[in-house]
């Protein structure tokens, strides 16, 4: 099993608006980061569990957890002229962005900050989230820093 954080701003889509959608799936579409979009096609496995993380807020914070309940498959929002995803270089038969599926496993008992993750740094190491300019909304996550993260939800914030 791979770990994950998958970014999101909780205004566009958030830990509640997941928790509305029938079955509590939806595709995790939109990325139009060539990096991020080579995680989705190419290394999100079926299975793969990802941290739901809320973006562009106050107190950004990791919130849920999702798991993926599709591989990677074409993102059809940028084949779509009404979406503001659309991207006239992708097409059905050449698609140059993709999505997975994701299914909420739950909700956190509470969130856990950015900079609460800041403040651990030297136990999460080179946590992916805290690298200095990062801004992808796809990434990678240890199985060691997965564990770790989940250990401060039981714990008072720091």
């Amino acid at each position: 099993m791979g770990y994950w954080l998958l970014k999101s701003e909780p205004q566009t889509f958030g830990v509640a608006d997941l928790e509305n959608a029938p079955g509590q799936i939806t595709p995790w579409e939109g990325v139009r980061n060539h990096q991020a979009r080579n995680f989705l096609r190419d290394d999100l496995c079926l299975g793969d569990r990802a941290f739901f993380y809320h973006s562009g807020t106050t107190n950004p914070a990791i919130v849920g957890i999702v798991e993926v309940v599709r591989a990677g498959y074409p993102d059809e929002t940028a084949f779509d002229p009404g979406s503001p995803y659309r991207d006239p270089a992708s097409t059905p038969d050449r698609p140059r962005w993709y999505r997975v599926d994701v299914r909420l496993v739950r909700r956190l008992c509470r969130s856990i900050t950015l900079a609460e993750l800041k403040r651990h740094q030297k136990t999460l190491g080179d946590f992916s989230l805290l690298r200095r300019g990062n801004r992808l909304s796809v990434l990678p996550v240890t199985a060691a820093q997965w564990a770790f993260v989940l250990t401060l939800e039981t714990q008072p914030p720091t």
